[in-house]
């Protein structure tokens, strides 16, 4: 008897929790939400978070707060969202340098890449592409590597940040191509592309160039995808150069705190899918030359993991390492 009224209270506390749930869910959100973004203003994850609290604003009503805290290849702005409320009202920008590569890269994060998340929507990828100033004598990645054979340690590559994906990027190549370039990090991706502009470094492999290309501050001479980029339609791909195995991207979702009420996942999820079918959030992305990729929580989550896998091989292949 008493077995049976213990799983009868069992069965009535499911019960109120999945009301409180659902309840919790239909008042959300009933007070602004604050998207973290790791990575400093100015930059292509910056744009692209601004985009989707734009997108979220709309959809939810209520105001999406973007708050940008740097530092560490994304881990300080990372360590600080998973110590926050799992309701809700803190989202993070996900991207993969923060929650692929950088479980790799560093000793110690100070989160886990997946028990501390709950994936809620995958937004897109942004192909890498290889620039170099408008006035550079680098027509091709042939040229840099004939002239990084010729003089070993002299040429340098510009990055966003150590672990970012144009360090990774960066590094990749340097593996395939067998050169000895100066990798210079800067702090954000604006700063970088500045710099390889202005001809004081030799050249990038940039998710956030874009842009700059388009207004012809920056020429692009190699992209990262399988693909050409309908962006660039008359920019090779490294495969088409000869190039193989030199496949490169930055990706973008939104997620929550471990612990946030599936119902809350789910209706964040389903404002970004309203935002992207509304056209404005997939033209933002598509015009910062992302290929959007929508899903629901369990595809994001499992394009996560997949993703973690990736990086684990591409760390090891670079041999980059922080810390």
């Amino acid at each position: 008897m008493f077995q049976n009224m213990l799983i009868e209270r069992c069965i009535v506390g499911v019960a109120f929790a999945a009301l409180g749930s659902a309840a919790l869910a239909q008042a959300y959100p009933s007070k602004p939400i604050r998207l973290i973004v790791p990575w400093p203003a100015g930059g292509a994850a910056d744009a692209v978070g601004r985009a989707v609290a734009e997108g979220l604003r709309v959809e939810l009503g209520q105001s999406v707060v973007v708050d940008n805290i740097a530092g560490a290849g994304g881990n300080i702005g990372t360590q600080q969202f998973v110590r926050q409320p799992a309701d809700g009202y803190t989202l993070l920008l996900a991207t993969s340098s923060t929650n692929s590569a950088n479980p790799y890269l560093y000793k110690k994060t100070g989160f886990d890449p997946l028990k501390d998340f709950a994936p809620v929507a995958s937004l897109g990828i942004i192909p890498s592409v290889m620039v170099v100033a408008a006035a550079s004598p680098f027509k091709s990645p042939q040229d840099i590597v004939q002239a990084a054979k010729a003089a070993p340690g002299k040429l340098s590559c510009a990055s966003g940040g150590v672990g970012n994906s144009a360090h990774l990027a960066g590094e990749l190549f340097k593996s395939i191509a067998k050169v000895d370039v100066i990798h210079v990090p800067y702090k954000g991706s604006s700063p970088a592309l500045t710099d390889v502009m202005a001809g004081q470094v030799d050249y990038m492999l940039d998710t956030g160039a874009y842009g700059q290309i388009k207004g012809g501050k920056i020429r692009a001479i190699a992209v990262a995808s399988g693909k050409r980029h309908p962006m660039l339609p008359s920019v090779p791909t490294f495969e088409e150069l000869g190039i193989k195995g030199m496949t490169m991207n930055a990706w973008y979702g939104v997620a929550a705190p471990a612990g946030t009420p599936a119902p809350v996942v789910d209706k964040v999820n389903a404002a970004v899918q309203a935002a992207f079918k509304s056209g404005e959030l997939g033209k933002r992305l598509t015009d910062l030359g992302a290929e959007l990729r929508p899903a629901d929580a369990a595809g994001f989550a499992a394009f996560w993991k997949s993703e973690l896998d990736r990086y684990s091989g591409l760390v090891k292949l670079t041999g980059a390492t922080l810390d």
